[in-house]
């Protein structure tokens, strides 16, 4: 990629670049912004992967549509016929995998790998059929099976902005709703909640979605727009509404972005594309996720481990016991506890008297309270005075002083 790439890329993202990249930028920014939200309440779900099944069970509808159309001597490659023929077979698609992990002892993941089995392979039937007849149009099919955004026209445009702008108002005025039902349905019930209507709705607006998306990314990719935001969403947060607002801004942006570098180069397939960048944000949200992020579980790590080995290089000190481990030395010569040689400095004296202090009252509230104790999360790793409260403590130490007095030695 050269400098007249980048160029027209920031073209693109500016919407500088023609006005056909800039309603497939918008369109797609759109598309995303809808399927981050709605994916939010899908995942939380656990029906995440029920786009995969709605995407595939759009195929045999669309090309009946196509049939049917063609039957009739009329545009086969019409949009609205097929998205309306992809809608029907997809609702039904919803409907049996509804049906079948409610009237049948398979789970629910049986029950969606059926359906998106058994929907694609009779779509692949009847495209089998279609390329076999003489028939006008035949690539129109194709463009709903691998995404053409790069066509898009500013209806289209039009109404996956308008659909996508509905859909997240839907889902953000009722997150109390999808997220009662996410999280606990039984209680969502007593409280007189419709929980299989709210489903249903649910899964219309994972439907919608699907159905819009068909245009910019196709069947095959749909499944990354409702799962790759709110998976990164979920990163950076715990609660519903803000989630699906992260989920959103993500899905937006990663859309827009990838819609904006296929416009600014040859041969760049746009659903391929906007995919791609929303897995590299998810990619370093894994990575990078203050809270849950793979970097900051290895700091975490660390940081317990250096506890750890300066915890225990004092009590070493307060022993009078010699230090082997070098990581264990290195910690303490950093902290001001060891001297070159090895000897304690006066703060490592005092810091390894203060440890073993301390130590001796976390075993015996462990001796005491052993339910409590290993209840804690950071047991005897934080000192006692920061974990107990303060009158605890003191009955402690008064327990351990009359032990030591009476020859008993609880440390």
């Amino acid at each position: 990629m050269d400098g007249a790439f980048w160029a027209e890329f920031g073209k693109a993202l500016l919407l500088q670049a023609g006005w056909n990249a800039a309603v497939v930028c918008l369109g797609a920014a759109a598309l995303g912004a809808g399927a981050g939200v709605v994916g939010v309440f899908a995942l939380l779900r656990g029906r995440a992967m029920m786009s995969d099944a709605i995407s595939h069970a759009t195929l045999p509808g669309v090309a009946a549509a196509f049939l049917l159309v063609s039957a009739w001597g009329g545009d086969a490659r019409a949009l609205p016929a097929m998205l309306i023929g992809g809608s029907v077979s997809a609702a039904l698609g919803v409907l049996a995998v509804q049906w079948i992990s409610a009237r049948t002892r398979l789970g629910e993941d049986a029950a969606i790998g059926t359906v998106l089995s058994s929907f694609f392979a009779v779509g692949v039937a009847l495209l089998t059929v279609i390329q076999q007849l003489p028939l006008a149009g035949q690539a129109g099919v194709e463009r709903l099976l691998i995404g053409s955004a790069a066509g898009m026209l500013d209806g289209e445009r039009e109404t996956i902005m308008i659909v996508a702008g509905v859909l997240c108002v839907i889902a953000i005025a009722l997150t109390r709703e999808f997220a009662a039902i996410a999280f606990d349905p039984a209680y969502a019930a007593s409280l007189g909640w419709p929980v299989r209507a709210l489903d249903l709705l649910l899964m219309a607006l994972l439907l919608a979605i699907v159905v819009i998306g068909l245009t910019t990314v196709g069947l095959v990719l749909i499944i990354a727009l409702a799962i790759a935001p709110p998976a990164t969403a979920r990163f950076w947060c715990d609660r519903a509404r803000p989630m699906a607002l992260i989920s959103g801004g993500v899905g937006a942006v990663g859309c827009y972005v990838g819609a904006a570098l296929s416009a600014s180069g040859d041969n760049l397939p746009t659903g391929a594309v906007i995919v791609l960048c929303l897995a590299a944000v998810f990619a370093l949200s894994l990575l990078l996720s203050p809270q849950r992020g793979i970097v900051a579980a290895l700091l975490r790590r660390r940081r317990l481990q250096n506890r750890v080995h300066l915890r225990q290089g004092l009590l070493a000190v307060a022993r009078s016991e010699p230090i082997f481990d070098a990581r264990t030395v290195r910690i303490l010569c950093a902290a001001g506890y060891l001297r070159g040689d090895g000897a304690p400095t006066e703060a490592g004296a005092v810091a390894a008297k203060q440890m073993a202090r301390d130590q001796a009252l976390w075993n015996l509230y462990r001796d005491l309270h052993p339910e409590e104790a290993f209840a804690l999360a950071d047991w005897s790793l934080r000192p006692i005075d920061e974990v107990l409260p303060p009158d605890l403590v003191a009955g402690l130490m008064e327990q351990l002083a009359q032990a030591r007095r009476g020859g008993i030695g609880a440390a």
